[in-house]
């Protein structure tokens, strides 16, 4: 049994939303993983004396910096990445909201057609 095109239409836009959830959840864990890291090394350099060497990588190279400069610039970089995991965060949920009505739309729309969704047909 064939599916009608506008069930066909609804399931290819739900799987394009699925695959936009996935991304957007990809986006997040990286975002989380950079927040941890800059929040590590923010960390490390509160427990190192004001007068330690400080460096920090650009590219191949490691550049001695002062350690307030450094650490200014961690601070900023964590708050935008906070930003931004919010931000993520937001759209994760409409996402996921969207895909919830998909479903229930798709399934009312298979069900309507005289399909049992779920069963494999």
């Amino acid at each position: 049994m064939e599916l009608p095109k506008n069930i066909q239409h609804q399931l290819a836009q739900f799987q394009q939303l699925q695959q936009q959830a996935q991304a957007i959840s990809m986006q997040k864990q990286t975002v989380e993983m950079q927040i941890q890291e800059t929040q590590k090394a923010l960390d490390e350099l509160k427990k190192t004396d004001d007068e330690a060497e400080v460096f920090k990588t650009a590219g191949n190279l490691l550049i001695k910096v002062k350690k307030d400069e450094i650490n200014s610039e961690l601070e900023e970089k964590a708050e935008t990445l906070q930003l931004r995991e919010k931000t993520i965060t937001r759209q994760e949920e409409r996402v996921m909201k969207k895909l919830q009505e998909m479903q229930a739309s798709l399934q009312e729309a298979m069900q309507g057609a005289g399909m049992n969704p779920g069963m494999g047909n």
